[in-house]
């Protein structure tokens, strides 16, 4: 249930709502709004009797949320959640590039990539310190010492970095250094880590996992959310199907499903979904177009010899024609829908502009009814 407040409701009128729901063995979870505040109530076994909340001063009206994710569904926030990152917004009207090498292998390798893509158009740096492999005999990333190369590239760039940490034991060493820490595909539904996620104050990044639901997806965004951490993007990699002319299927068709389900960003993923170089491009391309708020794009200035996803890494040129495409794709994508949901709050956008002068992100807010 979502209690919504009146219009200039003082906040001793809101915490009497709260301890209202507290007192009946609830979870209270204020939302502040643009100019209302909506108190989310968690914890709940079943259907919450809403006539003792509607006898509160200041309250408007009590609203079931229907969706098992409460939390992560626009019932509960009707507009787009913007997450600010070291500057860089994530979501909204915003299309965000993350791009790197899929593991970190030296500094010399991490500045190198990172100074081509910052160039081309990357916001984000991305790069894996720790690597989960299919093998335990394959590459499997250079631990501390590759997120102290990642501290190094945001020191030089300026561009904040995005790393995985592949489990509870060395999420804290991850949360010293990264701007974004990513849950990956295969730790979706590992549920100690998503709550020790929810307990950070850095954003999370959690990727879909290899044959999860959007339902199952959502759910575990409400792990995080539910544990206190409302700065969560969601990251489309592809899902595991019976073709094999790619690694994975990418299922572009969660990406607008997801942004009618929830006020979260999502981003696309094209290289862990496609495994092969060429795909990549027109992958991200097609992402772009049906309303991705930004890419994870693997690169990497010599792939041939990359300790980890070559064949899948987008060489420097090839990065930056994918820069230049959808730019081009992402303006006649905010022509047509205005680059975003018209509720809650109306936004107009475009492609921001970093250091460099690439893309980057600038935004109008208006207030929420």
């Amino acid at each position: 249930m979502l209690v919504v407040m009146r219009r200039g409701a003082t906040p001793d009128e809101i915490e009497a709502v709260v301890s209202g729901i507290e007192q009946k063995g609830y979870t209270a979870r204020p939302i502040p709004g643009g100019e209302r505040v909506a108190i989310c109530v968690l914890h709940n076994d079943g259907p919450v009797d809403a006539s003792s909340f509607l006898q509160l001063p200041a309250v408007k009206e009590a609203i079931p949320v229907t969706r098992p994710y409460k939390l992560v569904s626009r019932e509960s926030q009707a507009w787009d959640t913007t997450i600010d990152v070291g500057g860089v917004l994530i979501g909204n009207a915003h299309l965000t590039i993350m791009a790197g090498p899929c593991a970190i292998e030296n500094e010399i390798q991490a500045l190198t990539i990172a100074r081509m893509v910052k160039k081309t158009g990357a916001h984000i740096f991305r790069g894996g310190a720790f690597k989960p492999r299919t093998s335990p005999y394959a590459f499997q990333g250079l631990g501390e010492e590759g997120l102290k190369i990642l501290a190094r590239v945001r020191l030089e760039t300026g561009m904040p970095v995005v790393t995985e940490a592949i489990d509870h034991e060395v999420f804290d060493l991850v949360e010293q250094y990264a701007d974004i820490v990513q849950i990956g595909a295969r730790n979706m539904q590992n549920f100690s880590l998503l709550r020790r996620a929810g307990k950070s104050r850095k954003p999370v990044l959690l990727k879909r996992g290899l044959a999860a639901t959007i339902e199952e997806w959502l759910m575990a965004a409400e792990y995080v959310m539910e544990g206190g951490n409302d700065k969560v993007i969601l990251c489309e990699r592809g899902v595991r199907t019976f073709a094999h002319h790619s690694r994975n299927t990418l299922d572009l068709s969660a990406v607008p499903v997801v942004r009618q389900e929830s006020h979260l960003p999502v981003i696309v993923d094209p290289s862990h979904a496609a495994g092969f170089r060429d795909q990549v491009v027109p992958l991200g391309r097609a992402a772009v177009a049906v309303g991705c708020h930004g890419l994870m794009v693997e690169v990497h200035h010599a792939p041939e010899t990359a300790l980890s996803d070559g064949p899948q890494s987008l060489y420097p040129a090839q990065f930056s024609d994918l820069c230049r495409q959808i730019e081009a794709i992402f303006s006649v994508y905010k022509t047509s829908t205005n680059g975003c949901r018209q509720t809650g709050r109306n936004v107009t956008g475009s492609l921001a502009r970093n250091a460099s002068g690439k893309i980057a992100g600038s935004q109008n807010l208006g207030q929420a009814g």
